[in-house]
């Protein structure tokens, strides 16, 4: 009986194991894509977005607030043509002053926050530099910040004054991308933005869980990860040939920021709150 039950345990087991590396042996072929579709998604990429410029250049002009809502369309197009499927978790805060604090794996994340929330993203200054997304974060009212310490107090007054204006911001507080294996820790500092102000705080969980409907296991998350040293070009034209990607988007319950007694804590909660959402 006890070898039977033994032999049961070993078969199911043997053939978990077998299903795991059957999806990751076709997660590794999915990494070549098809280059065919890289230079098709940048085409379409280049269209839209030059269909689309002269109107949100003109709603910056006269402050109409179109300027909002046309990023937030400019990105659901996007994520359409570059094969985003995106699966909402949760509710969207609808309070007027809001932070939300992601995780961040890639650039990806922008147009996946982006075609979700009709907010502002906060990034570093070195981002204005870049060509083109440089450029595209300006006129998407991108708030750029600079990571120095003696740079800190200014940046604080600069969020402060964009929420007390009641926008919503979309904070990266990692300070970069990772693998997605895991969370790293929040920095603290911007966080004080949110208290100043009594602002609601949302954390968000970004998950890659699918690659043309094949399950991404732990190991292969790094995949769609641009982190570290790795060069954007190359790196974008293979993820832009590998198919359809399946992003889960976990909102978390909202917070109110004076529900802590500093920034740090505030931080180190949300931090663990998305850590729990991978």
């Amino acid at each position: 009986m006890i070898e039977t039950l033994n032999t049961n345990q070993t078969q199911s087991s043997n053939t978990e194991n077998g299903k795991l590396r059957l999806f990751e042996h076709r997660i590794e072929h999915q990494i070549l894509g098809t280059k065919w579709l890289s230079a098709v998604r940048l085409f379409l990429y280049g269209l839209i977005t030059i269909v689309i410029l002269p109107f949100q250049l003109l709603a910056l002009s006269t402050c109409l607030p179109l300027r909002i809502s046309i990023p937030v369309l400019h990105h659901k197009l996007i994520t359409k043509i570059i094969g985003l499927k995106i699966e909402k978790v949760g509710d969207i805060s609808g309070d007027k002053k809001v932070l939300f604090v992601s995780n961040h794996l890639s650039y990806l994340d922008i147009t996946i926050l982006g075609s979700l929330i009709p907010g502002r993203f906060i990034a570093k200054s070195e981002v204005a530099n870049w060509p083109i997304f440089g450029f595209l974060s300006k006129i998407t009212r991108t708030i750029f910040i600079r990571r120095d310490r003696t740079a800190s107090h200014k940046q604080v007054k600069l969020i402060k004054e964009q929420l007390d204006r009641c926008e919503k911001l979309i904070l990266f507080p990692e300070g970069t991308s990772s693998d997605g294996r895991r969370v790293l820790p929040f920095k603290s500092p911007l966080f004080d933005a949110a208290m100043l102000t009594n602002s609601i705080v949302q954390p968000i969980t970004i998950r890659y869980t699918h690659l043309n409907g094949i399950p991404v296991g732990y190991s292969s998350r790094s995949l769609f990860g641009w982190y570290g040293d790795m060069d954007l070009r190359p790196h974008l034209w293979n993820v832009l040939s590998l198919g359809i990607f399946t992003i889960e988007v976990v909102f978390h319950e909202p917070i109110r920021a004076d529900q802590f007694s500093n920034r740090k804590k505030l931080a180190v909660y949300c931090q663990k709150t998305v850590a729990k959402g991978l």
